[in-house]
């Protein structure tokens, strides 16, 4: 199958229904004869999503009218076409035949002159990339600009800008296979460029690697964890023989840091069945055991009749906001009116969770989000409602922040992410 028709079918599953990238390239994936057909089907698909506004007037401006219906996976053929002319090495007269050629194998042989006639058109016009508004420059929704100008309005553009960077590639190294300094010679044996993050685990690789390349890697060495997401081990801080819940726990990236940091007894919940077996995948390779539950961390009396938690990782559903980098399909998959709704479900796991969490135990409030409303001010508002909790402050947290500890994207090369630590009174 060509590449540029496997790349349109991927951009179609996302924009026209909206299935996210993580599940629509591998299936698409599966079609590729090797890893670097599998590399070009990725940066093409992934550059369509981070280029979108201004592909999509680059290619409107040049038709007569749209493709509809059936012919619409076109539409986004000639996104992945017009990407390549203006954001990749490709060859133009490569990148236009192949591209036209994509059309015969999505089955409309009658409209392969259409493809190549607008492709030549663009390729002729040498237009420069269109910044009429905020959306065009910035390849972001007006509504998802507005907000960051209002919670970062002396930075808003740096943090949309790193945003749309390439993400650094990070590890875990696993404790219990050897210390960090270890692992890091053992990468240097392997001719991996990589130095030591800030965490106590994490590693930053100077590019990234296919994983089968990593030492001692499918023996459970190490993980693929961005730095700020490692964080939430080390500040739960768990003790030895402690009851510890990891509330929406999928895909387990934090539930083995956890078990790898220390010897407790561990309860993940996920909502999600299918997300759930990933944090099984995980807990196989690494040789760690958890006790799994299908179940809602809103309603954690329908599923655990035991005893009261230690302490608590939620890990809340959110925006996401602050994995642009890794998942630009974000900007096009949420909605305005989803920020509302999930600081509701954010505030009901939470306070929910909170009645399972022992007096004197901490629960870790979590979220790879940007927005205050997800962030410091839901943790305000759930210190105003509760009587019994305290905000412990994050070392690692600027002085100036007052309530948790918001990291951006790009800020020491980690994703954005947000923490607040509670301790019960």
């Amino acid at each position: 199958m060509n590449l540029r028709a496997l790349a349109a079918k991927v951009v179609f599953q996302v924009l026209e229904k909206g299935n996210s990238l993580s599940v629509a390239l591998p299936e698409q994936q599966k079609q590729c004869e090797n890893s670097k057909d599998k590399a070009l089907l990725a940066e093409l698909s992934y550059g369509v999503m981070r280029q979108l506004p201004q592909l999509d007037k680059l290619v409107s401006d040049c038709m007569a009218k749209p493709l509809k219906g059936k012919q619409r996976i076109l539409h986004q053929l000639l996104l992945v076409g017009c990407y390549q002319l203006y954001f990749t090495r490709i060859p133009s007269h490569a990148a236009i035949s192949e591209t036209a050629e994509a059309c015969r194998q999505l089955k409309f042989d009658g409209l392969v002159k259409v493809i190549n006639g607008v492709l030549r058109n663009i390729q002729r016009q040498e237009k420069p990339l269109p910044t009429d508004n905020d959306t065009l420059t910035y390849n972001t929704p007006a509504w998802m600009i507005k907000r960051l100008q209002q919670a970062y309005p002396d930075n808003w553009q740096t943090v949309i800008d790193n945003s749309h960077q390439r993400p650094p590639m990070w590890l875990r190294n696993n404790k219990r296979s050897q210390t960090r300094d270890e692992y890091l010679a053992l990468l240097s044996q392997a001719d991996i460029a990589a130095s030591a993050g800030e965490g106590s685990d994490a590693i930053l690789l100077d590019s990234p690697k296919d994983v089968l390349q990593l030492p001692g890697f499918e023996l459970g060495a190490a993980s693929v964890q961005d730095g700020a997401a490692q964080w939430a081990a080390t500040l739960l801080a768990p003790v030895d023989g402690e009851l510890v819940l990891d509330a929406c726990a999928a895909p387990g990236g934090k539930t083995c840091h956890l078990l790898e940091h220390t010897n407790i007894e561990l309860v993940a919940v996920d909502f999600d069945a299918n997300r759930l077996e990933r944090v099984q995948q995980n807990l196989d390779r690494l040789s760690l055991d958890a006790k799994l539950v299908h179940g809602d961390a809103a309603d954690i009396d329908s599923w655990w009749q035991g005893e009261k938690f230690d302490r608590i990782l939620l890990d809340a559903p959110c925006s996401a906001t602050g994995v642009i980098r890794r998942h630009p399909d974000i900007k096009w998959l949420r909605k305005q009116s989803d920020i509302e709704e999930l600081v509701q479900l954010q505030s009901k796991i939470l306070d929910h969770c909170w009645q399972w969490l022992k007096p004197g135990g901490t629960l870790l409030y979590a979220t790879c989000s940007i927005l205050p409303q997800e962030n410091a001010q839901q943790v305000t508002a759930f210190l105003e409602r509760t009587q019994d909790a305290t905000l412990v402050a994050i070392p690692e947290q600027p002085s100036s922040m007052t309530v948790g500890w918001q990291i951006t994207p790009g800020m020491d090369n980690m994703d954005g992410f947000y923490y607040a630590r509670l301790v019960k009174g």
